[in-house]
């Protein structure tokens, strides 16, 4: 079964990089496992909050470390880069990540933001985690 192309929210991506249990989803992403989909927006929102003091106590790398894994996020992701949606959101600082999602009918938010699934416009279209990665294929 072909996953379906995802959104990745932050927190996943900051989970993954301290070795949190959302590291094989971004091993996924890096190694071009399946179609995610990044805007200009969300990838300065992984930047700011990767390079955030606290976060990089965690994760431990460098400025140019994190400048690597952004730019590889870049190059395994498929870029759309799209006015943020105008629709009502229970948060407004996620208009981008909603915008992606307007940009690709069949594609789904990854998040483990318990609130941001619980009061997503789409729930449906909303994943945690652990559901994502139920529709990876497995590897040998």
């Amino acid at each position: 079964m072909t996953p379906p192309a995802a959104v990745i929210d932050t927190n996943v991506v900051v989970s993954g990089l301290i070795g949190g249990e959302h590291q094989s989803i971004l091993d996924a992403m890096l190694g071009g496992s399946f179609t995610f989909l990044l805007s200009l927006d969300l990838l300065a929102e992984y930047r700011e909050v990767l390079l955030r003091p606290a976060i990089r106590r965690r994760h431990g790398l460098t400025d140019a470390e994190v400048e690597v894994v952004l730019t590889e996020l870049a190059l395994n992701g498929t870029l759309h880069d799209r006015a943020p949606t105008a629709a009502a959101l229970p948060d407004t600082s996620d208009r981008h990540v909603w915008a992606l999602l307007e940009d690709a009918a069949a594609a789904v938010l990854v998040t483990g933001d318990a609130a941001l699934r619980r009061c997503a416009p789409e729930p449906t279209r909303v994943l945690s985690p652990r559901q994502f990665l139920a529709r990876l294929p497995r590897t040998p």
